[in-house]
């Protein structure tokens, strides 16, 4: 009985694999130019088990192009986080990734969202330690280097996302932390370049995320320039 289900089972999901790749061929010209069709098919594809990203080779790769679309996409990822590294420490916000890769393909362009982005840092994932999304809030930041980040520090961020920066005293009273776990906390975001010191601010030093200040990205400053800008 069980093996009789076993191999209606299989049958259907030959027969689904076959009508999606039929689906595929007929549609293939939306599914590359109109991220939410590509969404809707991607979701279509996920139901069934099939990845048309796992190969650079076969059906799904040859039929849509897909494969090197996201490779394609892979690389201005890396582009736009190495570029500005040197200015957040490798951390960018996920709003930010997205407007910057659409200005450099160029408005001719095939489009892309938020959810090819995604995709394609999760296939970058795979590529070994890096690239990682990290939930903050109501949005997510793209960390594009290999720093070492816990529970921790990611709640700092949850905290720093309201004003762009957080201070040991807010970061004491929303968490209820002793003054030595959050300047560990605070050393290691400076440390690893995700965070600048503002030592001049009223009452006490404000730690900035400039993957969070969101006046940076519209001008080409230095971290020193930065630091003269900051209230």
């Amino acid at each position: 009985m069980a093996e009789d289900q076993l191999m209606q089972m299989s049958k259907q999901l030959e027969m689904f694999k076959t009508h999606l790749e039929e689906f595929a061929s007929k549609h293939k010209q939306e599914i590359r130019k109109n991220p939410e069709f590509r969404v809707q098919f991607q979701d279509m594809c996920a139901t069934i088990g099939v990845d048309p990203l796992a190969s650079g080779k076969g059906f799904w790769s040859e039929m849509l192009g897909v494969g090197d679309f996201y490779y394609e996409l892979g690389v201005q990822i890396i582009e736009v986080c190495l570029a500005l590294k040197h200015r957040n420490g490798g951390l960018i916000t996920l709003d930010e990734l997205h407007q910057r890769v659409l200005k450099g393909r160029g408005k001719f362009a095939q489009d892309v969202s938020q959810d090819d982005l995604i995709r394609a840092i999760k296939k970058l994932k795979s590529l070994g330690n890096g690239f990682t999304m990290i939930p903050v809030g109501g949005r997510y930041l793209v960390q594009s280097v290999p720093a070492e980040l816990n529970m921790d520090h990611t709640v700092v961020l949850q905290i720093a996302e309201r004003n762009g920066y957080v201070t040991v005293s807010e970061i004491k009273s929303s968490l209820k932390w002793e003054t030595e776990r959050t300047n560990q906390v605070l050393e290691h975001l400076l440390k690893e370049g995700l965070a600048w010191i503002d030592k001049q601010a009223p009452d006490e030093p404000q730690y900035w995320l400039p993957a969070l200040f969101s006046d940076l990205y519209s001008r080409d400053v230095t971290p020193e320039e930065a630091d003269e800008s900051l209230p």
